[in-house]
């Protein structure tokens, strides 16, 4: 396993880390085999586990709190707030009155007394950066997170919370988790810049594409992945976004045999070898899915093959951008873009 340092934080963290969103209802996980996930990826040298309180509804923030029990100390633990939890108007966004209540439940179901990062899930357009930041900073400063970061942020959003921070005199965002893989390239052009700029850590989220680059997806297959269950648009091929992926992935194939490579060695060895990403989320849902990404973890691409990737998907091109969750508030709601 390779060690990088979170940002400008001094936290050595695993390139590869461990995503839970799959524990619980959304994976079909048990706590047997979620312990059992947890147990093998922190053997294996993985250091940073990532939940989030949405998923599942907050199940697999309650089974990583019971993996992890006895080994709190041997990880550096994320979570996320702002996205929905519930249909109760205010149980979500990015304000002082949600964030201490939605950590003090992340915490209980964690039965940690702390975070090390907790991280805004989305940028949330009703909520002014001072609002949020000032939360935060009151939260880091209690003890109960350690360092705060954002998610899927669009560049501009980025940039604005940094600089909100410096003249209010705030603690900062220190990471950004976007979503990033051979076929989602789109960060390259605005997001990683910004994140290198500002010293931030990335923690790419997706770099398996949600299951197209795991070699579980090839052409005149049926497509039975987990994921293709319950968001069969995003895998139904007679749409055009996913037959371009399909045909990159059979492009991409070709690539990784060559370089005797397996297509997860390539689609994760893609991620870490940009300069500035920090890890890469892997987010298995059985031991043999962990297994199988665990093998990517000293995978280095030479030089050759990072080119026939660019051949393939070129730098800063996204094969399925409104698969990425950051698409600005003006481009979905008409009424925000007309007088």
């Amino acid at each position: 396993m390779q060690y990088r340092s979170l940002g400008r934080t001094g936290v050595q963290v695993s390139t590869l880390a461990l995503g839970a969103m799959n524990f619980g209802t959304i994976g079909n996980t048990t706590q047997e085999e979620a312990t059992a996930i947890v147990d093998a990826a922190l053997d294996a040298g993985i250091n940073l586990i990532d939940t989030a309180d949405v998923y599942s509804g907050g199940q697999s923030e309650e089974m990583v709190g019971k993996a992890i029990a006895g080994r709190r100390d041997d990880v550096v633990l994320a979570t996320k707030a702002t996205l929905p939890m519930g249909d109760e108007r205010n149980h979500r966004g990015g304000s002082r009155r949600w964030l201490v209540t939605a950590l003090d439940n992340s915490l209980r179901r964690l039965g940690v007394d702390h975070v090390d990062l907790y991280q805004m899930h989305r940028w949330d357009p009703a909520t002014s950066d001072e609002e949020t930041l000032s939360a935060l900073t009151d939260l880091q400063r209690a003890g109960k997170i350690r360092y705060f970061g954002s998610s899927t942020f669009p560049a501009h959003r980025i940039v604005q919370a940094q600089w909100t921070a410096r003249e209010r005199h705030l603690s900062r965002y220190v990471t950004e988790q976007p979503s990033y893989s051979i076929l989602q390239r789109g960060i390259e052009t605005h997001v990683l810049p910004v994140t290198q700029e500002y010293g931030m850590g990335v923690l790419a989220w997706s770099p398996l594409a949600s299951g197209w680059l795991s070699g579980a997806i090839r052409a005149g297959q049926e497509i039975t992945t987990n994921r293709s269950r319950f968001m069969r648009q995003r895998y139904d091929i007679s749409i055009p976004a996913n037959r371009a992926k399909l045909e990159a992935v059979e492009r991409l194939a070709t690539v990784a045999d060559e370089a005797g490579l397996t297509m997860i060695q390539l689609a994760l060895g893609f991620v870490t070898a940009h300069p500035g990403v920090t890890s890469a989320i892997i987010g298995p849902r059985t031991a043999d899915h962990l297994r199988s990404q665990l093998a990517a973890a000293d995978t280095v691409l030479p030089t050759d093959v990072l080119d026939a990737i660019d051949a393939i998907v070129a730098p800063g091109v996204d094969l399925a951008a409104h698969e990425k969750n950051d698409t600005p508030p003006a481009l979905l709601d008409p009424a925000l873009r007309r007088r």
